[in-house]
């Protein structure tokens, strides 16, 4: 903020006595948002890109000199699949700038604020998350089971032996209400009630909560090719139909604008570009920026 602490301490009093709430209270070891200031957030946010611009603070970006840090919020999964060559990349394009990398809101009502402080949010299609949105790179679910397993000892498992196994399977807190793809289709077979013994968080710990046991689980083929060998587990042919995923990056449309948005945001779909082109089970994502 390019203030001594004294210097913010008094721009609070003041803002605080202005609104007449506390604005930011102490937590433990932390400060959050009151209520009053988490609604206050997307407005002062608009207000701010409207004053930069005004003042001439948006300007052409040059990578190749900027020191900006850019900040991602994710899940597990797609940090586990863009992490690596996205720092690669920003490396290799932006030498000076780095790159902040945190979860997923917990809460779904949480997604809009993290927009206004974040440069994007990696999430899934199809749960009708906030902000403009570009597809990133697809994926389809395998199901995966123990090597030894003995109801696919010939590589494949049949609709009764999904509904007699128990499933391990992962929730997606910022789904809310809306069923993920893998729910629908078991629905469809006729495997809505089937046994799930163990539920996680992330889809990068199901390979773990199956390995060495009975359970089966649906999990991203990008994500049970890294996994197979270290947790001696094998994928395994069922009658489902095909599950397919896609991820996107997500942003505040005031920074649809912003030429180091518009510049990382380009830079993030050439990684994917080359991820999809390494797959041989997918074709590249179509180009899609919102109007």
């Amino acid at each position: 903020m390019a203030m001594t602490q004294p210097a913010m301490s008094g721009a609070l009093g003041r803002l605080r006595a202005h609104f007449d709430d506390e604005l930011l209270v102490r937590k433990g070891r932390d400060f959050h948002l009151t209520e009053l200031a988490e609604q206050l957030l997307p407005v002062v946010a608009e207000a701010v890109g409207s004053l930069e611009a005004l003042l001439g603070e948006v300007r052409e970006f040059d990578p190749a000199h900027s020191t900006k840090q850019f900040t991602v919020s994710l899940s597990e999964y797609a940090m586990a699949v863009l992490a690596e060559p996205l720092t690669r990349a920003l490396g290799e394009h932006a030498p000076g700038c780095t790159i902040a990398f945190d979860a997923l809101p917990s809460d779904r009502l949480d997604f809009d604020a993290r927009l206004t402080r974040r440069d994007l949010i990696v999430g899934p299609l199809g749960f009708d998350l906030p902000g403009c949105r570009q597809p990133i790179f697809t994926d389809h679910l395998v199901c995966l089971v123990a090597r030894d397993n003995p109801r696919s000892a010939d590589g494949r498992l049949t609709l009764e032996d999904l509904r007699r196994l128990p499933h391990a399977v992962a929730e997606f807190a910022g789904a809310g209400e809306i069923k993920r793809p893998i729910e629908v289709v078991a629905e469809k077979y006729g495997l809505a009630d089937r046994t799930i013994q163990v539920t996680v968080t992330s889809l990068l710990t199901l390979p773990y909560a199956i390995a060495g046991t009975e359970l089966c689980a649906f999990v991203p083929a990008r994500l049970a090719r890294r996994c197979l060998d270290i947790l001696d587990l094998v994928v395994v042919e069922t009658p489902l139909e095909s599950v397919e995923i896609t991820e996107a990056a997500h942003w505040h449309p005031r920074r649809s604008s912003e030429p180091a948005g518009r510049w990382v945001r380009e830079l993030l779909y050439d990684v994917a570009i080359e991820l999809e082109t390494d797959s041989r089970d997918h074709v590249a994502p179509p180009r899609c920026l919102p109007k």
